[in-house]
């Protein structure tokens, strides 16, 4: 979700992804509306914030067309996953738009229950990304995941997108990473969600762990801003084995 520029509580002598707490963080979650709204952390309630949603899935599929995926490059692939779709605001707003088939990985069954009702969601997986196992034998032409890797430690990550690189359809396949930014030097813990915004070498340092190799990324543009307001900067990475 997108969340302010804002200084968050932490104990800044640890680790940040150290204090990550996946209980703490599927509560906070068990609290949240499922909707937009909640989706967003309440962001788009906020004055001149009302088309945060909008401009976001604009800037993902103008990503996605760069790299020869969807509706403006006039290519649909065959299979994507949602990781951490929540009520599946890119699911629907996005990668069914770019994808003949598309599976989710959510942890939160009261978001997953209308979704399961959608033309051309295949498979929902309820559990956390850091447990996922791919069903036998799938491949995906396109992995995304977006505001949501925060909450998972370091380890975690590292090990979730070597799980996807597994399931990459040779050559062609791709991963998207989409996150906020932490701009004052280190990663920020965040305890309200239990979750931690990475530096853009944070990122860097963990898709090479991965095996993974960036072959395009891009800020996204136009995000709101007010005088009293900042969001973090959010990011696309596209990678590939």
């Amino acid at each position: 979700m997108p969340s302010s520029d804002a200084p968050r509580q932490g104990a800044m002598e640890q680790d940040p992804d150290s204090l990550i707490d996946a209980r703490a963080g599927r509560e906070y979650w068990q609290n949240v509306s499922a909707d937009v709204n909640g989706m967003l952390g309440d962001i788009p309630s906020y004055k001149g914030f009302a088309d945060i949603s909008r401009i976001d899935l604009q800037g993902s599929r103008a990503f996605l067309a760069k790299l020869g995926i969807g509706a403006e490059s006039g290519q649909k692939v065959a299979s994507a996953i949602d990781g951490g779709a929540g009520i599946g605001r890119i699911t629907k707003g996005l990668l069914l738009r770019v994808a003949q088939e598309v599976d989710v990985i959510e942890p939160m069954v009261k978001f997953t229950q209308a979704l399961k009702k959608q033309p051309g969601l295949r498979n929902v997986y309820n559990v956390g990304l850091e447990e996922w196992q791919p069903a036998e034998g799938i491949v995906y032409d396109l992995v995304w995941t977006q505001w949501c890797v925060g909450h998972l430690t370091d380890e975690q990550l590292v090990h979730f997108l070597e799980i996807c690189k597994g399931v990459l359809r040779p050559d062609t396949g791709v991963i998207v990473v989409k996150e906020n930014l932490a701009t004052g030097g280190r990663d920020v813990y965040d305890g309200v969600d239990s979750s931690v915004t990475r530096q853009d070498s944070k990122y860097e340092s963990i898709f090479k762990r991965a095996g993974l190799r960036i072959i395009k990324a891009e800020v996204q543009r136009d995000m709101p801003q007010t005088p009293t307001l900042t969001l973090y900067p959010v990011k696309m990475y596209a990678l590939k084995a």
